[in-house]
């Protein structure tokens, strides 16, 4: 199983304010009035005025992201985050393996990191994205971490959650599905079975 994301988390007030007006910019709802804010190359260059870089050698402690943070791109993330804090996530996984990093700006300055991490030996409350997740106000609540109590395991790619945020998902959503499919099947479990006769779900 894959997983990759490069993204902004913030505030959802805070990022809808100062995306409104960007053609490529797609808010995807999390928990906690959280959003997140897919970085792709066409808005890496829609803030900059620049493509974007990525680094040639893979990531590590001295060069944490795949994407290179210019001083244009910061300075567009320092410039929100005097509205509130912004953190940066990068995440990149496959078959048990990868790789993930974050920073935190806070009033116009890096509050916290960058960190990186491809080990995860750490306790999961160190890793750098619950970490940043914490920073930026996350709360602990009835799922196993930050991550997954803001919903991040919801959609495992970039272009996953471009989707998501597009079609207005929230955070809820699989929940959502997946207690509507249980309540047809108690309902379907209730009726008796007819030949032939199957419901919504494909489920006779």
């Amino acid at each position: 199983m894959s997983y990759q994301l490069s993204a902004v988390v913030a505030d959802v007030e805070l990022l809808a304010e100062q995306t409104g007006e960007l053609d490529h910019a797609v808010l995807a709802a999390l928990r906690q009035d959280f959003a997140l804010l897919p970085v792709t190359p066409q808005l890496v260059e829609e803030l900059t005025g620049s493509l974007p870089d990525f680094a040639v050698e893979e990531p590590g402690p001295q060069q944490p992201f795949r994407l290179v943070l210019s001083a244009a791109l910061t300075e567009v993330f320092v410039r929100w985050s005097r509205r509130g804090p912004v953190a940066y996530l990068e995440a990149e996984f496959s078959g048990g393996t990868g790789r993930q990093a974050a920073v935190v700006w806070l009033d116009g300055a890096v509050a916290w990191g960058p960190d990186f991490d491809a080990l995860l030996d750490r306790p999961r409350a160190e890793w750098p994205i619950n970490t940043a997740l914490v920073r930026i106000g996350a709360e602990p609540g009835r799922w196993i971490d930050p991550f997954a109590e803001l919903g991040l395991h919801l959609e495992g790619s970039t272009d996953g959650w471009l989707a998501h945020g597009r079609r207005r998902l929230s955070a809820d959503y699989w929940d959502d599905l997946a207690e509507e499919w249980e309540y047809r099947q108690n309902a379907t479990d209730q009726q008796p079975w007819r030949p032939g006769a199957v419901g919504d779900w494909g489920i006779p």
